[in-house]
């Protein structure tokens, strides 16, 4: 007997979350052994730990509660690790000092393994003058492609690399620039980017009225509201990227706006947060607490749901002093403060067993009925802590209750904390799940529908041969089992078939109550109209919700781990008895098996690369070769005076060729070389911060890619390329390998590009 619904949870846990020896030899011999190595760690800040860490290994037992994966692979293991997932890092100063103070901090954090957020609004605009230096700003954007070449080489806990969220308010001279930022797919790949939007650019956008871009009191320069709207609009549909935030709206409703002010949020956006703030996160699994499922009377036993809210409570509010901290201005914060993150898991499954289709008006009622009751169950237990420790530090009762978020909440619990105190300040936020929803037994993660009900994974075994197996849904195999063939329900919707207004109805009934915010990914259809993508983002902002992602596949964003309806009968089955069961992901992408013979002569290209502090010049030759009637690099050539790179400069010289004489979408070299961080520094040249001299090669073979007609622009990817053929069996497109295990099974969700098959997430 095994306590994982899943072999695909067993082998997350092992990977992930599993305590070893440094060689590998398990310590944790079974997830038993996890829960009590968590429950123990969390419990060893009490009096009487003994029965509390009896009450939260009950509580973890289960898969019922699930502290987030910094917890879960962190606590009791003595190692120097941050518990804490989101941290917000200190207000930038506009001094050249201060900026590079705050990278080393960053750095700092990220070492430990926590993902960050920054306010790149405080950096005066490109262009303004420097007192002092006869100089002018290079502008934020400038000091954002320091950040990442910082970010690329520190490797996170859990062997995962950093992830960094840049905000820049709708009102800075440099907000165009930061909008078009991630148009270039090699640049600034280790942040998520959002627009900070305020309220009264919101009521310009609707009059069509003008808006003022100011820094430091100095208006640089006027815009039609709408226009700068449409151009978000048009980037985030173009390129996936900028996110929306709606900060006046944020700040109105915190809890303690009478203390602080947001102005950037963690990775994922669930957790905007104060300078140096920083909180952690656990969930609830909804998809574990159903009773009676797939009946009338199928329900969630809300007593029973309080009860584990408490649990869960006391858990998060320990791990406050439990946890490390990467600054002592975090932990400062941390413990002023008392932030914690409660949210759920597997609410699309838990719809499902109770009968009702996510996104439909009935699921948002009981949506926000779950939250509502999860929300207060946490608020009264934190009263409760507050009577027995203490209320939060920087607690003050009537300025607290004023909060836009305390106006709502229950009376009876408005009156507790008026009386009592409350421990935490804020307590509930919907994070991203993925990994711990794989662990989970493949629960829905977040909020978020069901991404596919069933789909194929290969399984690297131990002597190098890759076997299959299905990986299905949570809901989707407790289906199987009661009824067996039964086909499945129409209330069964996934991703794939869900209305984009549906995304928006579900995340504004759940941001009703969640004190801090949503992670959630509206999943639109490629062909989806620019009008009607736009309404997604006014539906977002006139329905109450914080901010906005959206993922839309195309061209540039590239296609995800796309799934269809069983297209054929199985033997003996009418066709409505496979209906909304997902297909295997099929599609292949052929290249070139064989390289390409040379001709005697090619057409070519020799560019002079002076890198700054270096005697000799280096001399790049790249040579074409025409097929049909495109021009495609055949090979490349890099020589210099200066022996130092005579090794390399060779190695390179021959790798790349060889990559190029093999043929397909070769664009992804000028990718990787721009990607290249030298850990002795980079160089400003032509006023652009270039990482490395490879990076600097990088470059040049982009552009000269460019001027032959091979890439369309800077960043945008193959323009055409009649030596790869790509084949779908069925609509969709097998899309992009992870990164981390090379399965084509990454998904869009909860604002993250997520792997279904090893949990493998940019967003950390």
């Amino acid at each position: 007997m095994t306590a994982f619904a899943a072999p695909i949870a067993e082998q997350i846990w092992d990977m992930k979350y599993r305590l070893k020896e440094a060689d590998g030899t398990p310590i944790d011999t079974t997830v038993e052994d996890t829960w009590r190595r968590i429950a123990r760690a969390l419990a060893s800040v009490e009096d009487d730990s003994d029965a509390w860490e009896a009450r939260f290994y009950d509580a973890l037992e289960g898969f019922k509660f699930l502290p987030a994966g910094r917890i879960t692979a962190g606590a009791g293991t003595g190692r120097s690790v941050t518990l804490f997932n989101c941290f917000v890092m200190g207000t930038i100063p506009d001094t050249m000092g201060g900026i590079f103070d705050g990278l080393k901090e960053a750095a700092l954090t990220m070492q430990q393994g926590g993902g960050i957020g920054y306010d790149f609004s405080t950096i005066r605009p490109k262009g303004a003058a420097v007192a002092g230096v006869a100089a002018d700003a290079s502008g934020p954007l400038s000091f954002m492609d320091v950040w990442d070449a910082m970010c690329r080489t520190i490797m996170s806990a859990g062997s995962r690399r950093g992830a960094m969220m840049a905000t820049m308010r709708c009102d800075h001279p440099d907000i165009e620039a930061f909008i078009d930022a991630k148009s270039d797919a090699a640049r600034l790949r280790m942040f998520n980017v959002s627009v900070l939007v305020t309220d009264p650019f919101m009521d310009a956008v609707k009059e069509d009225g003008p808006w003022d871009l100011v820094f430091d009191g100095k208006v640089y320069k006027t815009v039609q509201a709408r226009d700068l709207w449409n151009r978000i609009m048009r980037a985030t549909y173009d390129y996936a990227e900028p996110g929306v935030i709606f900060i006046d709206r944020i700040n109105a409703a915190n809890n303690l706006n009478y203390a602080e002010t947001i102005a950037a949020t963690n990775p994922c956006g669930e957790q905007p947060l104060p300078p140096y703030g920083a909180c952690l996160l656990g969930s609830i699994n909804l998809a574990r607490l159903v009773s009676d499922p797939f009946t009338d009377a199928a329900a969630i036993d809300e007593d029973a749901l309080a009860d584990l809210v408490a649990t869960a409570v006391r858990m998060m509010d320990n791990t406050v002093d439990a946890s490390r901290f990467p600054l002592p201005a975090q932990e400062a914060e941390a413990q002023a403060k008392r932030r914690i993150g409660l949210g759920v898991t597997g609410l699309a499954d838990a719809l499902l067993m109770t009968g009702l289709r996510y996104g439909s008006e009935e699921a948002a009622r009981q949506t926000e009925h779950w939250l509502h009751a999860i929300a207060r169950a946490a608020y009264l237990a934190s009263v409760g802590l507050a009577t027995e420790k203490g209320a939060f530090p920087l607690f003050d009762a009537d300025a607290y209750l004023q909060s836009g978020t305390m106006q709502a909440m229950d009376a009876d619990v408005r009156a507790q904390i008026a009386e009592h105190g409350i421990r935490n300040a804020l307590l509930t936020s919907i994070a991203p799940t993925g990994t711990i929803s794989l662990y989970a037994g493949n629960v829905s993660s977040g909020i978020e529908p069901v991404f596919a009900y069933a789909y194929t994974r290969k399984v690297l075994q131990k002597d190098g041969s890759r076997t299959e197996e299905e990986v299905v849904d949570y809901a989707v195999q407790m289906w199987r089992d009661l009824k067996g063939d039964e086909p499945l329900p129409d209330h069964f919707v996934n991703a794939q078939t869900l209305a984009p207004l549906d995304h928006v109805r579900m995340q504004a009934a759940a941001q009703k109550w969640v004190d801090s915010s949503i992670s959630k990914t509206i999943n639109c259809p490629e062909d989806i109209s620019f009008d009607a993508f736009k309404d997604v983002y006014m539906a977002a902002w006139d329905q109450g919700c914080k901010g906005c992602t959206t993922y839309r596949p195309n061209a540039v964003t590239g296609s995800v781990l796309s799934v269809s309806e069983a297209s054929e009968d199985a033997p003996g089955e009418a066709p409505e008895q496979v209906r909304g069961t997902a297909a295997a992901v099929d599609g292949e992408v052929i290249y070139i098996s064989e390289p390409l013979d040379r001709p005697n002569a090619l057409e070519g290209q020799t560019y002079k690369l002076k890198w700054p502090d270096s005697e000799h010049a280096i001399y790049i030759t790249i040579n074409d070769i025409v097929q049909g009637t495109q021009r495609r690099p055949f090979e490349v050539f890099i020589n210099s005076k200066n022996m130092e790179h005579f090794a390399w400069t060779v190695a390179l010289t021959r790798m790349i060729s060889a990559v190029f004489r093999r043929g397909g979408d070769v664009s992804f070299v000028v990718e990787e070389l721009k990607a290249v961080f030298d850990p002795r520094g980079g160089a400003w040249v032509q006023g652009k911060y270039i990482p490395s001299i490879l990076a600097a090669i990088g470059g040049v073979i982009e552009r000269h890619m460019i001027a032959t007609g091979f890439l369309e622009g800077e960043g945008m990817g193959l323009k055409s390329d009649p030596q790869a053929q790509v084949v779908n069996l069925d609509d969709g497109n097998r899309g992009k390998a992870c990164p981390n295990c090379g399965q084509y099974t990454l998904h869009m969700a909860e604002g993250c590009l997520t792997c279904s098959s090893c949990g493998h997430s940019k967003c950390g």
